[in-house]
């Protein structure tokens, strides 16, 4: 998330600074655990077991029948250092595991540097003749571990799981585990994500220690450590490679399982890959995320099971277009930034079930993929992101932002780096890396993209979501990916590339203050804010409807929307922190996205739009459809074209002339003509009555070469529009080129303006609101405001209300206003008002003082709305006197709907000047 002015915060309920004393140990019990009272509670707060906290089976991808959960009430102390293990002594407090130090739920709720961890188990009866394995979920940063005083080892690493083989440690009976834990946070160059000592705004609290799932698991000498699974759909089946301990050169058999049916099975060698066939694989889709079951034995013995989906993952052009495909086809990826943060567990969710809502309530939105933001979960949020079909953008957690990482940091990033790729290949439901975020701790961003790419060459690689902004480096230009943040948004500034598919990585961040239900500190954030949940409501659909836009005008392939939930200070969620309150209506949220996916699919245009129909036949890919003495046909058209070329290739988009859930396009500069077949050529002619309604509508459907939109005749079904030959043509498949060929990218105008002014003229612009139709837009002390004048009025008042109406800075088919009384300044928006300013030369500057001329939103003869070229649905407003770029609904106070399309409606009036 952009970074922003932070304020240093302590949270009310309990002291977060870090604390580094000596061990408590005490001789007699340690103080029984109290849970403690967290900030907010979710739904699932009172749900948690003292006992047998996160009772399921923690790693669905490499199951066995036995195991024996270690969660639960473990004894603590906070220490000076972890190199004294307190052997044989009770320590003064208790935790209850897996929840983080700092949290509620884990009944300490406080930070500690450094700190142990003690309980005692017994080995069940049955385990006998077996080796015993003691698995971490993760440990945040740096654990060593003591089984009846040996020590096993020392890991580093906040976000990895690791074991250790505790066999020849144990003894009968009782046996005693220690775990040591030290955890720097951004003290040191480790990976930490969000989390900050000095807390605050866009940085969370900290979590330490043991945050996921302990457990025991008896296993033969030889056993399985990991499964990496890659669906093969080209070949017919799964690519395995079975990674095992003691097991060099041992064989290894899986079957492929559908509903407990054997339906392919193969036999390999540990350590290579094999195939198993998966015949007429059942492919996985965000709807419908089948997958198939798996079970691998060693000849020694050894069994586990497992799970995978089968799909394909790669990017192609399509409709003219870099996009990311899934199964051959592009998917528009339209997620959420997840930072996976509760009020009571920080890191970890309370229940299973509570980890599950958080997916499931995206999903019912309407969101098809999910980016896990800096952090790693635990496997069974991963398990649920395959099962209920989200694909998954998986960031790495960042080093600390605003300094650069030593060689020691960089050391320990790429070894988790590859820690977090490994662990993860089987996971079905990840389909791009992000190794670096907004530049936070980026070095060497190009070499790391190549390393991802050669650790996994199936998935898509992100080098670094956000490299327009805050503290990225310069793009090396590499990688699948090229994302771009923008708040409140959505935006992207650059296009995709032959190599490179283009996505929103951010945007959003719109806030509603809930009372009762906001973390319990000062400075709250957010990037915009609303007044209620109908405002926010409004504004998420208006903001997000643009996506349709940018998809199929900039090529736009994927969008983040920040975020599920409030998390802390930052209150921009679906729900509040607590998961207690949805702060929108959520079937109106839903249909917006559902709308914006079917605009992806080719099957949804946006009405009363302008936009141009490029064709897509590779080869011809700089060639539009227009209209030249009333033919339709393809030329080759650009920026740099003629006026007349570049507004014959523009059209309006309307609801179909014959079935209003289909399409009409009508000639941008011959109004009331449209595109009509007639004897299957294409003609812009006017309404001759007869069959021309049904002539002159096209029903949107997916485009038929996997990209783009085909438009298919609404009184002719299964004819398609068509170039052949330079001319344009309603068919039927012909074979040969004719799916590229009836495929449209039907993208941004080449001519912007939907309403014309004079270039050279001097104007005046008169407000149009009933009441307040004497005032005239005028700028004074460089600031725009409305005054009223009159022609009695001073001369330098009439001045400072004419305009000298220009070519546009930014883009030729737009305008741009010079000031007559002081030539060389232009109106141009900063801070969203609108005042006047000498052009710098910059593209920044051409772009603020750049306005499209469009049909006055309230209509009316010789009126006109002025849209900024940078912000689109932002039209001049005035409001108490003032003039501003408003959009209708934002957030800001000039945008309230009220009046809104009377104030941004002009009449284009003579000058007064």
């Amino acid at each position: 998330m952009t970074a922003h002015p932070r304020r240093l915060l302590a949270l009310a309920v309990a002291a977060l600074t870090a604390t580094a004393g000596t061990l408590v140990a005490t001789t007699g019990p340690a103080a029984a655990f109290v849970p403690k009272t967290p900030p907010l509670t979710t739904p699932w707060t009172g749900q948690v077991s003292t006992t047998n906290p996160l009772p399921e089976y923690p790693r669905p991808q490499l199951t066995r029948t036995d195991w024996q959960s270690l969660n639960g009430i473990w004894q603590f102390a906070g220490a000076s250092n972890i190199n004294t293990p307190p052997t044989g002594q009770t320590l003064g407090e208790e935790i209850l595991v897996p929840y983080p130090i700092e949290s509620a739920l884990s009944g300490i709720m406080r930070r500690q540097d450094y700190s142990y961890y003690k309980r005692t188990f017994t080995v069940p009866a049955g385990w006998s003749g077996k080796n015993v394995q003691l698995n971490f979920g993760a440990v945040d940063w740096q654990s060593k571990v003591w089984v009846n005083g040996t020590l096993l080892g020392t890991h580093e690493g906040g976000y990895d799981k690791f074991s250790y083989d505790i066999t020849s440690a144990l003894r009968s009976g009782s046996n005693e585990i220690i775990v040591g834990v030290w955890d720097p946070t951004n003290g040191q160059d480790i990976p930490v994500g969000k989390q900050r000592l000095s807390r605050g705004g866009i940085w969370y609290t900290p979590y330490s220690g043991i945050w996921q799932t302990v457990w025991l698991e008896p296993t033969n000498p030889a056993r399985i450590t990991r499964l990496d699974t890659t669906p093969n759909v080209s070949a017919g089946g799964l690519d395995l490679v079975v990674q095992a301990a003691n097991a060099s050169g041992q064989q290894a058999t899986a079957q492929v399982l559908s509903g407990g049916t054997v339906v392919g099975s193969a036999t390999g060698t540990v350590g290579s890959s094999f195939r198993i066939p998966v015949p007429n694989a059942h492919l996985w889709t965000p709807d419908d995320p089948f997958l198939y079951d798996l079970r691998v034995t060693l000849a020694s013995g050894d069994a586990v099971g497992g799970y995978f989906g089968m799909r394909s993952l790669g990017k192609a052009m399509l409709g003219g277009v870099l996009r990311p495909t899934l199964n051959g086809k592009f998917v528009f990826q339209l997620g959420t930034l997840d930072q996976g943060y509760w009020p009571d567990g920080i890191s970890t969710a309370p229940t299973d079930a509570a980890l599950r809502f958080d997916l499931e309530q995206q999903k019912a939105l309407g969101f098809n993929m999910v980016r896990k933001h800096i952090k790693v979960e635990n496997d069974r949020w991963f398990y649920w992101a395959d099962r209920l079909g989200l694909m998954v953008w998986q960031d790495m957690p960042a080093l600390a932002s605003g300094r650069e990482p030593s060689a020691v940091g960089r050391t320990r990033f790429e070894k988790e780096l590859k820690e977090m790729i490994d662990e993860h290949k089987g996971i079905t439901s990840i389909v791009q890396w992000v190794p670096f975020n907004e530049g936070w701790g980026e070095y060497d961003a190009g070499r790391i993209a190549d390393l991802v790419k050669s650790w996994d060459a199936t998935r898509m690689v992100n080098h670094n979501s956000g490299s327009n902004c805050c503290d990225s480096d310069p793009d090396p230009g590499n990688g699948d990916v090229i994302d771009d943040h923008q708040y409140v948004g959505p935006g992207i500034t650059r296009p995709p590339t032959a190599t490179r598919f283009a996505v929103n990585g951010e945007y959003g961040g719109l806030g509603l203050r809930t009372p009762g239900h906001e973390w319990p500190t000062t400075g709250k954030f957010a990037y915009e804010w609303l007044p209620d949940s109908t405002a926010l409501t409004n504004r998420y659909i208006q903001i997000t409807g643009r996506m349709v836009d940018l998809i199929n005008g900039n090529g736009l392939s994927g969008s983040v929307y920040t975020e599920p939930t409030d998390v802390e200070e930052e209150l921009n969620g679906f729900f509040t922190y607590d998961r207690q309150i949805r702060k929108m209506d959520f079937a109106r949220v839903r249909e917006v996205n559902l709308r914006v996916l079917g605009a992806a699919s080719g099957g949804t245009l946006s009405v009363n739009r302008l936009a141009s129909l490029k064709v897509t036949t590779p080869g011809y890919t700089n060639r539009y459809l227009r209209h030249a003495a009333g033919v339709a046909r393809t030329d080759v058209i650009s920026t740099s074209s003629s006026t007349t070329d570049r507004q014959d290739a523009t059209f309006w988009v309307r609801p179909g002339l014959s079935n209003a859930a289909c399409y009409s396009f009508e000639s941008r500069n011959f109004p009331g003509q449209y595109l009509r077949h007639r004897n299957s050529q294409v003609y812009r002619e006017a309404n001759t009555g007869g069959s021309f309604a049904g002539d002159a509508t096209f029903c949107a459907r997916p485009g038929l070469s996997g990209g783009g939109t085909s438009l298919e005749s609404a009184n002719f079904p299964g004819r398609y529009l068509r170039h052949r030959a330079e001319q344009v043509w309603v068919e039927a498949s012909t074979g040969g080129s004719f799916n590229d060929d009836a495929t449209w990218a039907v993208g941004a105008p080449l001519w912007r303006s939907g309403a014309d002014l004079t270039v050279g003229q001097n104007r005046s612009f008169r407000v149009t609101t009933p009441g307040y139709d004497t005032r005239y837009l005028r700028h004074r002390d460089s600031l725009a405001r409305t005054d009223v004048i009159t022609t009695s009025s001073p001369a330098t008042d009439r001045q400072d209300a004419t305009f000298t109406v220009r070519t546009g800075l930014a883009d030729n088919s737009c305008y741009t206003f010079e000031s007559v009384n002081y030539p060389g300044r232009f109106l141009r928006h900063a801070n969203y008002r609108l005042q006047t300013a000498t052009n710098d030369g910059s593209a920044t500057f051409q772009q603020d003082a750049t306005f499209c001329g469009q049909p006055g939103l309230n209509g009316g003869a010789g009126n006109i709305s002025l849209e900024s070229i940078n912000y689109p649905g932002y039209y001049w407003r005035h409001y108490a006197e003032a003039v501003y770029i408003a959009t209708n609904g934002g957030g800001n106070t000039w945008d309230g709907a009220g009046s809104y399309n009377a104030d941004a409606t002009w009449n284009n009036a003579a000058p007064l000047g």
